[in-house]
């Protein structure tokens, strides 16, 4: 990205923002335990995107009469010290196409004559405590109310905006699933019993520090699949068990990645894992098929509720008619979250807006169980990056708790699905580039199919 990019999407903001100043601030170092004890900085994902630097204390101004400013923190001489050498902010404001820099503390008083002149300033809603009290100071407002202040108009002109990624962005994210790719290639020929779950994580982390990649995400390394967010590594690999991995790698640019799979600890499925590995799979592939801009996602969700809860019925452990067990929610028992989400600079893109990111206006989330977790309906559009991740789960509790309020009972065979509850999940996600026509796997692909998983796995 170069200055006339930076500089072009602010103009684009600008002009679809109805009138007012747009203020965008960035993040700053947040303290583990005391103050110089910081975590890793990662700048604001909209800051990025609309100035694309990586540090802390910074923020923008888009005026209305065409001027953009940057602000950003006075080069302090202890810094030379601890630091090194940095760019000064007027150089990152040449960098970034900027009109002109000002020290940051004078954002206040340029916010005051703004306001003096009844000019509005639009602002995004802060997701960090930080910000929230940042823009109570800065707009002399009580930090409990500054969320009923966030510009509805800006935050529909960001999302807009940031929904349909560039052939620019394309690259990155691609970039990004290139180191993500030796990622999975290392864990895979890695793993085998006796190791630990720690062990794993640690070296597919490792391959992609070696790259000068960070993660986008906390990675999941875990044998117990079942528990979807799980971020515990405390596990050891035994003979027999799946090992389910969601991590990915973030680009230069700071673009995220975001694959899933599972792989076998031996090297080889069993007949049962490998049955329900292909419904699944089935399951993801028949979405890429289909997914196009003549389709919206919750119907790209629904096909592939319906292979689950066919597969599944093939296998005896679901009954009755497929159709009607996924209208009345019954396979999110095996299936309980969405199909999948936005992916860009945020690896669930601009989560913080809210559900304007995957619902299209007037349109609620539902409340059934499983569906309600679907984040993103949406019609698909050219130029959208979408994650495609369906999977299958036994997940204990939560067939104890179905079988002992008798629900769906005229769908799921909890006799047979009780020898499951120690089966773990299996889920396969890609990132996906919707096109004019159809769409297009990212990346230069991962194993996927049982027999590239299991050649990769005895490397």
């Amino acid at each position: 990205m170069n200055a006339d990019t930076y500089r072009s999407r602010r103009e684009h903001l600008r002009a679809n923002v109805d009138g007012g100043a747009i203020l965008i601030l960035g993040n700053n170092d947040a303290p583990k335990n005391y103050a110089d004890n910081v975590y890793p900085f990662r700048q604001d994902s909209h800051f990025l995107y609309y100035a694309g630097i990586n540090e802390t204390g910074m923020a923008v101004l888009i005026e209305p009469d065409g001027r953009d400013i940057l602000f950003g923190r006075p080069h302090d001489p202890d810094d030379l010290v601890w630091h090194g050498p940095r760019p000064h902010v007027g150089d990152h404001a040449t960098a970034a196409g900027f009109d002109a820099n000002m020290d940051v503390s004078a954002l206040k008083s340029e916010i005051d004559r703004l306001i003096e002149n009844d000019v509005r300033i639009h602002y995004l809603p802060p997701y960090r405590a930080d910000r929230a009290f940042q823009l109570a100071e800065l707009l002399d407002a009580n930090p409990e109310k500054v969320g009923n202040g966030v510009s509805d108009g800006l935050v529909r002109a960001v999302c807009n905006q940031r929904l349909i990624k560039s052939f620019e962005e394309i690259i990155e994210i691609e970039e990004a699933l290139f180191v993500t790719a030796q990622m999975y290639h290392v864990a895979m020929s890695e793993a085998r019993p006796g190791r630990s779950e720690f062990e794993i994580a640690g070296l597919m982390q490792a391959r992609a520090l070696e790259l000068g990649r960070q993660q986008a995400f906390t990675p999941i390394v875990s044998v117990r699949g079942e528990v979807l967010h799980n971020h515990s590594y405390d596990n050891r690999l035994a003979d027999g068990d799946l090992l389910l991995m969601d991590s990915g790698a973030e680009s230069p640019g700071f673009y995220a990645s975001d694959i899933t799979r599972t792989f076998p600890v031996n090297g080889k499925f069993s007949d049962r894992q490998r049955r329900i590995y292909e419904i699944v799979l089935a399951a993801q592939m028949g979405v890429i098929q289909a997914a196009s801009p003549k389709h919206d996602n919750k119907e790209m969700h629904r096909l592939a509720s319906r292979t689950i809860a066919g597969g599944l019925t093939a296998l005896g452990l679901m009954k009755g008619n497929p159709d009607d067990a996924v209208e009345a929610g019954a396979h999110a028992l095996f299936f309980p979250h969405g199909l999948g989400h936005m992916m860009g600079l945020d690896v669930h893109d601009m989560e913080d807006l809210g559900d304007i990111v995957g619902y299209p206006e007037g349109e609620e989330r539902s409340t059934q169980f499983g569906l309600a977790f679907l984040r993103m309906t949406r019609k698909l559009e050219p130029g959208f990056v979408i994650t495609v991740e369906p999977g299958i789960y036994f997940i204990p509790a939560l067939i104890d708790q179905w079988r002992s309020e008798n629900r769906h009972n005229e769908f799921i065979d909890y006799d047979r699905v009780e020898d499951l509850k120690s089966f773990g999940g299996i889920r396969i996600e890609d990132d996906v580039l919707i096109t004019e026509h159809g769409c297009r796997v990212l990346g230069h692909g991962i194993p996927k199919t049982v027999d590239e998983v299991e050649a990769a796995c005895q490397s």
